[in-house]
């Protein structure tokens, strides 16, 4: 019996402590709402995808490839990146330029992006910095793994 009134009080101990935090944030709210600044540095509740959070300026994000002057590839089909890539979601295949100075580039390159970790690794051992992860595009869901396939014409494009 007294092991009951023990759970009894704890649960109500829960409940009032629970309590407590709906009504405050409630009332931090309805200010925010009212447009009253505060003080108060807790909890931000961001209406999304109505408000967008600002990313940090290190946030990797999706995938882009950087073109030359005359709208090429910069990529050197190196295979740095493939090398680099932990979980071996990017595929390169090589074709020669007739440009000596560049001597190859990307036939086709693929990146995977329901294998990808989002590392960076292939940005930090691209050569000629061809390829990058600063679009601040974060929403990738797609209804099928083939839409996830990025190949050349969407990380130029």
């Amino acid at each position: 019996m007294i092991k009951a009134i023990e759970y009894f009080i704890e649960i109500l101990r829960g409940s009032v402590i629970t309590a407590r935090h709906f009504f405050v944030n409630m009332f931090f709210h309805i200010l925010k709402v009212m447009g009253i600044k505060t003080k108060r540095k807790g909890a931000v509740t961001i209406q999304y995808p109505e408000e967008k959070k600002e990313l940090a300026s290190r946030h990797r994000s999706l995938h882009r490839l950087m073109k030359r002057e005359n709208g090429k590839p910069r990529c050197v089909a190196c295979m740095l990146c493939v090398t680099a890539c932990p979980s071996e979601c990017i595929y390169v295949e090589a074709a020669e330029d007739p440009d000596l100075e560049i001597q190859k580039y990307p036939a086709k390159f693929i990146i995977d992006l329901s294998r990808c970790c989002f590392c960076g690794f292939c940005v930090e051992a691209c050569p000629e910095d061809a390829i990058r992860m600063d679009t601040d595009q974060i929403e990738l869901a797609q209804y099928s793994r083939e839409d996830l396939l990025y190949d050349l014409d969407k990380l130029i494009g």
